[in-house]
């Protein structure tokens, strides 16, 4: 990608100064400020492609992200018509239509549910990097910005409605992966699934919510770097592609840890999710986000098996590339023995 967008480099600074701006602001028009900055940084890298589809993508993240901002914007200047003041925490400490039009603006900017129908067909024409650059980067000033205005404000409607977004983000993100053949979009709906539990461990502990985002984050720079590094965008033509054994028990295990199956690194972040979600009474939604990712383990292995029996026809440039095995080998003891490491140590006695 950088190598045909000469100034990638530049783009990416901006995008990366948009997020810590808005994530280390206590004023509200520089938090929205900072979301912008974010989205002049990544969109060029999303519309100087020669593919179509590619620029088809940018413009519809383009009008998901101007709609989330638009909202944010209009949420604050309705609680500042009550406070006239736009910091953070004076605003918090009312309770009107504008916080939660606000906490709409960024379900709209995360992909999360009822607002998650853009970030599929974006992801499904958008390479390899950006897709990664999406499904991590752009979700972190989002996030945080929602766990800050659950720690400013304890009402229980709020609770309550991010207890719906969550458990339905997560039987979104199983039930739309089903029936879908292309990788891209069924690791967007894998995401819009992971966000549901993100969001109902911010309701909880902050800790763990930024735990389960670094393990996402870790996950998924492993899933997306081997995809792209062997190019496969559908499950239907996996026959025809060049696999080394290393790569396949690679994208194997990758997948076995994003469907969160123990000892793998991505059963931890949920198994901490669980603990700590079971200290409240809202076990229904809790009962639900293990059933959107019990339907999400079906397409995970749906995938692995699709990998796991394609003939290998002939040994891939990979697998004699002594780098890229040395890679391999670094990411599935990263997913198998951090698991493994962690399910053993005491990360689960501070709770």
């Amino acid at each position: 990608m950088f190598s045909t967008l000469p100034f990638g480099y530049m783009f990416l600074l901006v995008m990366g100064a948009g997020t810590l701006l808005s994530i280390s602001s206590i004023h509200w028009l520089s938090i929205w400020a900072g979301l912008e900055i974010n989205l002049i940084g990544f969109l060029p890298m999303l519309v100087y492609q020669k593919s179509i589809s590619e620029s088809e993508s940018a413009v519809k993240y383009f009008i998901a992200q101007a709609l989330g901002s638009s909202f944010l914007i209009f949420g604050s200047l309705l609680m500042f018509n009550i406070s006239f003041t736009w910091d953070l925490y004076t605003l918090m400490s009312f309770k009107t239509f504008g916080f939660l039009v606000m906490m709409s603006g960024l379900c709209v900017k995360l992909g999360l549910f009822p607002f998650h129908y853009w970030l599929p067909s974006v992801m499904a024409g958008l390479p390899w990097v950006t897709c990664l650059l999406l499904s991590t980067w752009q979700k972190i000033a989002p996030l945080f910005l929602m766990l800050c205005l659950v720690e400013m404000n304890h009402s229980y409607t709020l609770i309550l409605i991010l207890c719906v977004i969550s458990a339905g983000s997560s039987l979104i993100g199983g039930f739309g992966g089903m029936n879908q053949t292309q990788i891209r979009a069924l690791l967007a709906y894998s995401s819009i699934g992971h966000l549901g539990w993100m969001t109902f461990a911010l309701l909880h502990s902050e800790w763990s919510m930024k735990f389960y985002l670094g393990v996402y984050i870790v996950i998924s720079i492993c899933m997306f770097l081997s995809l792209w590094k062997q190019e496969s965008s559908n499950m239907k033509n996996i026959d025809g592609l060049k696999y080394s054994k290393l790569m396949q028990m690679n994208i194997m295990l990758l997948l076995l840890s994003l469907g969160g199956l123990p000892p793998f690194l991505g059963f931890i972040s949920k198994w901490l999710v669980i603990l700590v979600g079971t200290s409240n009474a809202l076990l229904w939604t809790l009962f639900l986000l293990i059933l959107g990712s019990l339907m999400s383990l079906f397409y995970y292995l749906s995938l692995f098996f699709s990998v796991f029996l394609s003939s290998v026809k002939k040994e891939s440039i990979l697998g004699n590339n002594i780098g890229m095995s040395g890679m391999l080998v670094f990411i599935i003891v990263l997913n198998l023995l951090g698991g493994v490491f962690l399910l053993s140590s005491d990360i689960f006695s501070i709770l």
